[in-house]
């Protein structure tokens, strides 16, 4: 009988062909999947927490679930692991730590293809879900690049033009090897690049790091939501770079 399973960040390929087979609905608990205030989460995982993790634990609040998978390994945080051991305790079903360790690569059609960036993350995230090969895309000439993770809230992708390359983890991510470090470090220093990550995650040094051996980049981070500053920041980089901001709704 098929199952509702939640998972976080990227189980193994094997996990992900098993669901698959099964034909159990996967829902990915990374993302907003309810309307429901985040201080909701506030007695169960620290504020300081990065948001999707605090993502997390509120869908699995709000959500009817049969099971979860959660990656705890190198290929998502030491966060995730102790997030495991409040979920087990939180939820009346299986919560089952993974560590995916996969290199077979998978390719990175979505991140190098001429798309809306919004469309471009929904599309590489809705991946997961999937053992299935990637599907070709022609590989767009960049004019700026995003290197990070997955923002919490997409409205923070709206400005890029189409023809922006993906980096950093969402290239592991759409790769399917969450883990490749030397696949994450990449960046292409001939193009303007803003390098992001959700306040409070680990992955922020890595970001500023290599923000500091591009030629061209901006560093940011954003909590729950970008503000308008964030946003405004992202604006005047692309246009300091000779780019001009894509003017479609945030929403």
């Amino acid at each position: 009988m098929a199952e509702r399973v939640g998972i976080v960040g990227v189980p193994p390929l094997a996990v992900i062909a098993e669901l698959n087979r099964r034909g159990d609905l996967i829902v990915d608990l990374d993302e907003p999947q309810v309307a429901a205030p985040m201080d909701q989460t506030a007695t169960r995982i620290p504020r300081v927490y990065c948001a999707i993790l605090r993502t997390v634990v509120l869908n699995c609040l709000h959500l009817r679930l049969d099971r979860v998978y959660i990656d705890v390994g190198p290929g998502k945080c030491d966060g995730a692991l102790h997030v495991a051991e409040v979920l087990a305790d939180m939820l009346e079903v299986p919560v089952i730590p993974t560590r995916n360790l996969d290199e077979r690569p998978f390719g990175n059609p979505l991140c190098t293809a001429s798309l809306p960036l919004m469309d471009k993350f929904s599309r590489i995230t809705r991946s997961v879900q999937s053992a299935a090969a990637h599907a070709p895309l022609p590989v767009c000439t960049p004019v700026c690049g995003f290197w990070g993770v997955p923002p919490r809230d997409f409205s923070l992708l709206a400005p890029f033009p189409d023809a922006t390359h993906v980096f950093g983890w969402t290239r592991c991510m759409e790769n399917k090897t969450p883990a490749d470090l030397d696949l994450e470090r990449q960046f292409d220093p001939d193009i303007p690049t803003v390098f992001f990550a959700q306040s409070f995650c680990a992955k922020s040094a890595l970001a500023q790091h290599l923000a500091g051996k591009h030629p061209r980049a901006l560093a940011i981070d954003c909590d729950v939501t970008p503000g308008s500053s964030t946003r405004a920041k992202i604006e005047a980089f692309l246009e300091l770079s000779g780019i001009e901001p894509a003017r479609r709704s945030p929403a």
